[in-house]
């Protein structure tokens, strides 16, 4: 099919791979202007545009789709379908409307649960035991549309956000493609998203990433896990000096200490005390200042002793 495609970070980028690799006509990549990163503020560019560039796809980089902005490339692109995957605009009806087959988006969750920003990441911090790839027809809502395929993986107790998300990335291809063929010979599904059971993955922040130890240890588990690789859930040591939690692992019995207190320090790194009366095992950790770590280092270095107690905000 005569795809443009419109995404922008790693996500999208395997997605775009998967398309292009099947052999479909991908007409352009739209994707999010580049953006100055790292300590000199040096402008990179979105892993979608890179790996256009790669296939010689042309590369479009509106500041703004708003105003029919983007029309006249879209005439002259002039795409049977649209395919979007985390591209990190909410398109126009304009722009909804051109195709001959419509928009449709890779959306990592299982809707309608979870339509939003950080679908995979709220997933891990709730809790849930599975998750998947939704591939809809887009719609002036967020994440509303009607919904084509869904293709579902499990989230087990040694996912983070970096490898579930990896993993849904390489399944959104494989929808996609899927979806594609079966728009092509006609058996595509459509069925309608109810708003019962619906929830919102809002965009993460810095109060998600707050460890409050007053929750119990499997929900900061689940938290640590969803933040990591990045940003990061975090705390702070007893001398108020910010530590980040690079990994954590539950712990076999119980805790009488008071939640946030180091109940013990051992060689596989420090458990803490819970609100549930249970423990968490932090392994690896980004103290401030320095590099990431495993616990046990960390331990050694600054002495911190069981019976300490971190400093935490409910």
């Amino acid at each position: 099919m005569k795809v443009l495609f419109m995404g922008t970070p790693d996500f999208a980028r395997e997605c775009l791979d998967a398309v292009y690799t099947a052999g479909h006509e991908v007409v352009g990549a739209v994707t999010q202007p580049d953006k100055p990163k790292g300590r000199g503020y040096k402008l990179l560019p979105p892993p979608v545009k890179v790996y256009a560039e790669e296939k010689n796809i042309p590369v479009f980089q509106p500041e703004t789709l708003k105003n029919e902005a983007f029309l006249d490339e879209l005439k002259a692109l002039d795409p049977e379908i649209i395919v979007v995957a985390a591209y990190g605009k909410i398109l126009p009806k304009y722009i909804l409307d051109y195709p001959e087959y419509g928009c449709i988006c890779a959306h990592g969750s299982i809707l309608p649960r979870h339509r939003g920003a950080a679908p995979i990441q709220r997933a891990i911090l709730e809790g849930d035991t599975e998750t998947g790839i939704t591939v809809m027809y887009m719609d002036e809502g967020i994440d509303t549309g009607d919904m084509i395929l869904k293709m579902t993986t499990p989230i087990t107790d040694g996912d983070n956000f970096e490898t579930l998300h990896d993993r849904l990335a390489k399944i959104s291809g494989e929808a996609v493609i899927t979806v594609l063929s079966q728009l092509e010979n006609g058996t595509a599904a459509r069925e309608k998203q109810e708003d019962e059971g619906s929830t919102y993955a809002a965009k993460i922040t810095k109060d998600d990433c707050n460890i409050a130890f007053s929750k119990s240890a499997k929900e900061i588990f689940c938290q640590v896990r969803a933040m990591s690789p990045f940003p990061l859930a975090f705390t702070k040591t007893p001398d108020g000096r910010l530590l980040k939690i690079v990994s954590a692992e539950l712990c076999e019995g119980s805790s009488g200490a008071k939640p946030g207190t180091v109940a013990a320090v051992n060689e596989k790194g420090f458990e803490v005390a819970c609100g549930d009366g249970k423990k968490i095992r932090v392994t690896a950790v980004l103290p401030e200042g320095k590099g990431r770590m495993s616990a046990a280092d960390f331990v050694r270095g600054r002495r911190l002793e069981a019976g300490d107690m971190l400093k935490w905000q409910k």
